[in-house]
């Protein structure tokens, strides 16, 4: 029977997401990987993670790839530095891209070997707008940060799918399903007994992979939706 994985914020960590598919997760072509975003920043190889998640796609494997918040801030600073303009010799500032470079946009930046946003080739950033913002299951709904439990229809609102760092889960708006979700870097303790427990309405699964000087902290994770079996890999981009 096909495994589903799930794989939470990466952040520009090759090395450790190749480990944790090619020698732990090992998937066959109907086996099914699931990315929760934030592919991109604060680890060193931004460029490589998104290089070798569009590989495997082409190589026919099944993957459900969702946005994050850094992939968001990573599109609006390249969107702003092909607006920016020069006025009477003076180059007008993108405030996106100095924010995005201080939370790790300068090593996703240096992945591409430049230091000019506009050199990024367009199908990166292309490949980044067309990610999805939830994906529905039976029982499950993945989604990077969470979702807004306030509204009736809880997925409308995107800007909280990417963004929200708390949310509290009304489950019998989602059909008693669970949220699955990343974004908030969380202890590995606290990731098992969530998984472990049922009466935990979601789970987090971001357990802060470029932490590595952190206990408790430090590795990438997948998540088998059959079996609840949880894979991890410490970082080895960042050791």
């Amino acid at each position: 029977m096909p495994k589903q994985w799930v794989i939470p914020d990466i952040h520009g960590c090759l090395h450790t997401l190749k480990s944790l598919v090619e020698s732990q997760i090992v998937p066959a072509k109907d086996d099914q990987l699931l990315f929760l975003g934030d592919f991109v920043d604060r680890g060193p190889d931004s460029k490589g993670v998104l290089d070798y998640v569009m590989s495997l796609q082409e190589q026919g494997y099944d993957i459900i790839a969702l946005k994050g918040n850094h992939e968001e801030f990573f599109i609006k600073a390249w969107e702003e530095e092909k607006e920016v303009i020069s006025f009477l010799g003076f180059r007008q500032t993108n405030r996106s891209k100095q924010q995005w470079l201080k939370h790790g946009g300068l090593e996703a930046l240096q992945s591409f070997g430049t230091d000019d946003m506009t050199a990024i080739p367009e199908h990166y950033i292309q490949w980044m707008r067309n990610l999805k913002f939830y994906h529905e299951l039976e029982n499950f709904i993945l989604v990077h940060a969470g979702l807004n439990f306030e509204l009736d229809d809880v997925l409308s609102d995107t800007h909280t799918m990417l963004w929200t760092k708390e949310f509290k889960a009304r489950p019998h708006k989602i059909n008693f399903r669970r949220v699955i979700h990343g974004h908030v870097p969380v202890s590995l303790d606290f990731i098992d007994l969530t998984i472990r427990s049922s009466r935990y309405p979601f789970i987090d699964l971001d357990n802060g992979c470029y932490m590595n000087n952190r206990s408790g902290f430090g590795n990438l994770l997948a998540l088998e939706l059959g079996s609840m079996e949880l894979k991890v890999q410490p970082n080895i981009d960042m050791a």
